[in-house]
């Protein structure tokens, strides 16, 4: 049943971050530097292509990223955002409290961090498309800091809403071919609009400081991180987790 193995791979997860928290916190890493894969695809492709077609770029920036978090299924590690859904799932049958997941969300985002940053920050030292790069990043980050605080939020939570939905699609499927196409149609759905998702975002800031430098201001990063990765929060864990539970939940001897 889906509540079985929702609540299997969250309690598999929170047990791991308890007895082998150093061992969780890699798998994070490896999450983050496939989170990475996607990002330097994505943004080498719209690069390349937007001079030529703005249009074209966007769609292939968007299609591309879905890659990320196939990899992530398909071959295993630990991402905050989707964790923000499965995760919540003993939470809210008890088993768990709030508070007892919070150190592993705490291990996996700061894990996830480092991953993406230092793929990140190897990409733009390679110098690859290097001015025009540049040019791009600017124009990303200056577009993503010139933000009303109560849209971000909201892009945050329909980000991981769908972000979530996808990685569901990526536990209940079995035949890989299906999988992938289906987790990257869902996942180029939110890139598409431009909704925010936290540890992408955290590529993006890390290329723009390590090619532009102290120019952008940290302080709108700070709080545009702060404003996503709550909106990714409630999307994940209540959004999208709290109806999909009152949904698959077992039922009471009583009812």
């Amino acid at each position: 049943m889906d509540y079985e193995l929702l609540e299997k791979a969250a309690m598999t997860k929170y047990e791991m971050s308890k007895k082998d928290p150093f061992r969780f916190f890699i798998r994070s890493i490896v999450a983050g530097l496939y989170l990475g894969l996607a990002t330097i695809l994505s943004y080498t492709l719209a690069v390349l292509l937007v001079e030529h077609h703005v249009i074209a770029a966007k769609i292939a920036f968007a299609g591309a990223f879905g890659i990320g978090l196939v990899i992530i299924v398909l071959l295993g590690s630990e991402l905050f955002t989707g964790n923000c859904f499965t995760t919540m799932f003993p939470v809210y049958h008890k088993r768990l409290k709030f508070l007892d997941i919070l150190p592993m969300w705490g291990i996996c985002y700061v894990g996830n961090f480092v991953g993406i940053a230092l793929i990140c920050f190897l990409f733009i030292k390679s110098g690859v498309n290097h001015e025009a790069m540049n040019q791009y990043l600017a124009n990303v980050v200056s577009n993503k800091l010139s933000f009303d605080g109560l849209e971000l939020f909201i892009k945050g939570i329909l980000c991981n809403f769908i972000v979530c939905a996808a990685a569901f699609v990526g536990m209940k499927l079995k035949e890989e071919m299906a999988k992938t196409f289906i987790m990257m149609i869902i996942v180029m759905t939110f890139v598409l609009p431009g909704f925010e998702h936290s540890i992408a975002n955290m590529g993006t800031f890390s290329m723009t400081f390590t090619a532009l430098g102290t120019s952008i201001s940290w302080s709108g990063v700070g709080l545009h991180m702060f404003l996503s990765t709550l909106g990714n929060i409630i999307g994940g864990s209540i959004f999208l987790g709290l109806p999909i539970y009152l949904m698959i939940r077992p039922k009471k001897s009583s009812e």
